[in-house]
């Protein structure tokens, strides 16, 4: 990107400092680092001259309401529009600590954000979703392979991610696995008798060796398997069982939380079982467990 504007430095250090200080995620660094550079060209243009550090310090909120306003004409929607904001917010905080600035950040109340509450799938609905994906598999491997990874998901609440980015390096398996999460953290969970089957019968399929530094799930061609492909897999097979489109591999972890919480299980539990990093996060799932027992109700009661 051109030196249009001495603020880009800014942005690069900045770009430097999530990735290597704070440990973000690579797509969350690029996502934070070009919401940066999209700023840096708006006051460019707002503001009529080059940007620098001290323009960023004498922001205010008109200016940061009308970066907003523009991305909001291209297509933003509020959720976007509160992650563009959140970016925005964290780039001009170290932008002021590296000026050494006490400057305080301007103010602007974010777009309102719908909470989504995600709806659960059953144990037998999880089971049966798993068995269909490898139907239209070439190789019995790839169809144990999808098998063990659905499996995966809905048993031990791994993100697809998460799962796809094992190695060899994982084996032999036991009760439990390590698993590294969001911000390079990694932590422990359980790995059912069955889900372990599951995996050690794609391991004993797979033409592929199994190494310590290589991917445990593997592509047809050997090379890390796509989580695309996962998604592409859940997609067929939701439509032949008639699932509902929320039925995705996430919609496993999802389904893994709700159940535990059903079951009696704790939130501080269940926040490290699922890697989260804050209280918040997990909590919608009390949310989730009501929404389902309501559910069942409505259902279930005749005057409901």
């Amino acid at each position: 990107m051109p030196p249009d504007h001495p603020a880009r430095e800014i942005a690069h250090s900045w770009q430097h400092h999530l990735s290597k200080d704070r440990r973000r995620s690579a797509h969350t660094v690029r996502a934070y680092a070009a919401t940066a550079h999209r700023l840096i060209a708006f006051l460019g243009r707002h503001l009529g001259t080059a940007v620098d550090g001290g323009a960023l310090g004498r922001l205010q909120p008109a200016d940061l309401r009308a970066f907003l306003t523009t991305r909001r004409m291209e297509g933003l929607g509020n959720s976007s529009a509160a992650r563009e904001l959140s970016a925005v917010r964290g780039f001009l905080a170290f932008a002021a600590s590296e000026r050494g600035d006490q400057t305080a950040i301007p103010r602007l109340k974010g777009p309102k954000r719908p909470r989504s509450v995600p709806r659960p799938i059953s144990p037998d609905e999880a089971f049966s979703l798993a068995g269909e994906a490898g139907e239209e598999a070439v190789h019995e491997w790839i169809a144990a392979r999808d098998f063990a990874v659905l499996l995966l998901l809905y048993g031990s609440g791994l993100r697809v991610a998460e799962a796809l980015g094992l190695t060899g390096g994982a084996l032999p398996l036991g009760d439990a696995i390590a698993v590294l999460g969001k911000r390079n953290k990694t932590r422990i969970v359980p790995l059912l008798p069955l889900v372990r089957d599951a995996i050690e019968r794609y391991i004993a399929l797979c033409p592929y060796p199994m190494t310590k530094d290589q991917p445990l799930f593997r592509g047809a061609r050997g090379g890390p398997l796509n989580g695309e492909l996962i998604r592409r897999v859940v997609r067929k097979a939701r439509a032949t069982l008639g699932l509902s489109d929320r039925t995705t591999p996430h919609a496993l972890r999802h389904s893994f939380a709700t159940h535990l919480l059903g079951r009696g299980a704790d939130l501080r539990s269940l926040q490290e079982l699922l890697g989260h990093a804050s209280l918040s996060s997990t909590q919608i799932y009390t949310a989730v467990d009501a929404a389902h027992l309501l559910d069942v109700y409505r259902n279930a009661h005749p005057r409901a």
